[in-house]
């Protein structure tokens, strides 16, 4: 095989990857599917973070951003609110029965304002916290988006977590 015909065929295997990468990561943006909240629990993380990143710019925001994984520091959406303020997002895709817990939150802490300068701190959830979570999410002032919560922003019977 020459050289141009394998560099072609490399091309195409990453461009046909990447759109796979795409269409797995990047949840369906239409309205029905954000409103059904029991799809949260069947979503990767990584699809979780997408679909919180979708719930802000249909509410909004503005130069929202997907920046979890590896090394994220504990920011996994960062976005400008309607009313310009920034909004860093943790998000924790959890079973039902696993409550996010005070150390959860002691990590997104120690990062969100002064590594990722959040205005408006944010952990959802697709779970419940943990008492002790509660109490630091209230000193610290994180705010806090349960599973009850995720609901009834993405079915807009409740507002979003930065009004």
């Amino acid at each position: 095989m020459d050289i141009p015909l394998l560099l072609a065929l490399a091309v195409a295997v990453v461009f046909f990857a990447r759109a796979q990468l795409r269409a797995t990561v990047q949840p369906r943006r239409g309205t029905n599917w954000l409103t059904q909240a029991a799809r949260y629990h069947s979503m990767n993380p990584t699809q979780f973070e997408h679909a919180i990143a979708a719930l802000c710019e249909r509410d909004g925001c503005h130069g929202v951003r997907v920046v979890g994984g590896a090394g994220d520091l504990g920011a996994d959406v960062i976005a400008i609110t309607p009313d310009g303020r920034r909004i860093v997002i943790q998000c924790k895709r959890y079973a039902p029965r696993t409550k996010v817990g005070s150390p959860d939150l002691q990590r997104f802490g120690g990062t969100c304002y002064s590594v990722h300068r959040a205005q408006i701190p944010v952990v959802v959830t697709t779970s419940t916290y943990t008492q002790p979570a509660v109490s630091y999410g209230v000193r610290q002032g994180i705010r806090l988006v349960d599973s009850s919560a995720l609901t009834k922003w993405a079915t807009r019977t409740g507002p979003p977590p930065w009004t």
